[in-house]
């Protein structure tokens, strides 16, 4: 199984495999029936989570029923419990949306709830990160989760998430750390082989492996980094049944008022 996921993540891209998937993985789910782990995102409960990963595929991480991986039980959890985003309707823009958050945001936020990407059939708006076609001060919260590391200038796609955002509104900018992990975010685009790329970066499609800089590269977009520990307040049992990794930063970027 490890071998199988690990092929088909590494040569389907993302989107296709969300779409393509879902019945698949629901049936594989059957052999991963149990009550040890439980999705927040669906409320399924499995016996374990399915392992997920490019080369060495991590054990316990991805829900086969709505395909919601660590980062994004992570990001529902603190949604949940830190934020007014499942109480009151927000004006959302979600960049390259992920499959398992599509519908019940929909639900939640209806027609103010707007998702965008430059390529991905799950979005509603085809439009590049770097020139986003929205006005100023439009929406209340940004969610941007693994999607800056793909693309050429990640100041400026933040700073263009600063542009849209509402004043005091806030973006939830998650990005991969690799170990070990530079002082300094990396780049070098003189760099194409896909092997060597994927060596450097975690994947041949990343243009940065991002360092310990990170927050620095969201201030100079003119939003203000929070570099938040919510996943390591969470109770251990939370943690564990909802197989979270206690040691991921959640990134915010803050619009001044």
């Amino acid at each position: 199984m490890k071998k199988i996921i690990s092929l088909l993540i590494r040569f389907v891209p993302r989107p296709w495999l969300q779409r393509m998937a879902g019945t698949g993985l629901k049936v594989a789910g059957l052999f991963y029936r149990g009550n040890k782990v439980k999705c927040p995102v669906c409320e399924s409960q499995f016996k374990k989570f399915m392992p997920y990963g490019r080369i060495n595929p991590r054990p316990n991480a991805l829900c086969p029923n709505c395909l919601s991986l660590e980062r994004h039980r992570l990001i529902w959890l603190y949604l949940q419990k830190e934020t007014d985003f499942f109480k009151t309707p927000l004006h959302v823009l979600h960049i390259a949306p992920e499959v398992c958050f599509i519908n019940r945001f929909e639900k939640l936020h209806g027609e103010r709830y707007i998702t965008t990407d430059i390529e991905s059939p799950l979005a509603k708006v085809k439009a590049d990160i770097h020139q986003l076609p929205f006005a100023d001060n439009t929406f209340d919260t940004v969610l941007c989760n693994h999607v800056l590391e793909h693309v050429a200038d990640d100041i400026k796609a933040m700073s263009e998430i600063n542009r849209v955002l509402k004043p005091d509104g806030w973006a939830i900018l998650q990005v991969p750390f690799f170990s070990p992990v530079p002082d300094t975010t990396f780049e070098d685009n003189t760099i194409t082989d896909k092997r060597e790329r994927e060596k450097i970066f975690g994947q041949d499609d990343h243009v940065r492996k991002y360092g310990h800089d990170y927050a620095q590269r969201i201030n100079k977009s003119g939003l203000v980094a929070e570099a938040n520990p919510f996943a390591q307040q969470l109770s251990t049992e939370i943690a564990q049944r909802a197989s979270i990794m206690p040691n991921e930063i959640l990134y915010i970027g803050r619009k001044k008022a």
